[in-house]
């Protein structure tokens, strides 16, 4: 049978010592994002693609997909629901999916009105409003408080929320 060399006991109580001492972890400060520099990621679906994935969704089989088939009633409101596309802030951390109607100027002119958090099980939601319809959302495991009273359209410089 081996023992433990004195060298491994060593680095052992090495690693646990420089673990307790480690500094605290500190909050992380999180700003809603300028949409001025966010990206569309993808394209958006083309006329055929949305009539092709209509008669796919609304088929027989619609009840697989939802049990709520209202959009079925009218194509327009399927393309409504599906005609949408994924945009993120400029460093990935924010994402929402926006109608690829909302033309691309008045999204990158958005600023922010408002800031929320929401938690959901182990999963923080971090939503950031602009009117609109839109809202940018990051989500981290991480315990987060909006700074102020989360009300920031006098001052979107003020959307912020601390999460540690």
């Amino acid at each position: 049978m081996k023992t433990r060399t004195p060298l491994f006991a060593a680095l052992a109580l090495l690693a646990g010592l420089s673990a307790a001492f480690a500094p605290a972890a500190q909050a992380e400060t999180l700003a809603c994002p300028d949409l001025a520099t966010a990206v569309q990621v993808g394209n958006c679906p083309t006329e055929d693609e949305l009539l092709f994935t209509y008669d796919g969704f609304c088929s027989d089989n619609a009840r697989i997909y939802r049990k709520d088939a209202s959009v079925c009633t009218d194509f327009l409101l399927y393309r409504k629901m599906k005609n949408v596309v994924l945009w993120e802030s400029a460093d990935g951390a924010f994402q929402t999916y926006l109608s690829c109607d909302l033309p691309t100027a008045a999204i990158t002119a958005a600023k922010p009105r408002g800031i929320a958090v929401a938690r959901e099980g182990s999963m923080t939601r971090l939503v950031c409003t602009y009117g609109d319809g839109i809202a940018f959302t990051h989500r981290t495991k991480a315990t987060c408080r909006t700074q102020g009273d989360g009300d920031c359209g006098a001052d979107p410089a003020a959307c912020k929320a601390s999460c540690d």
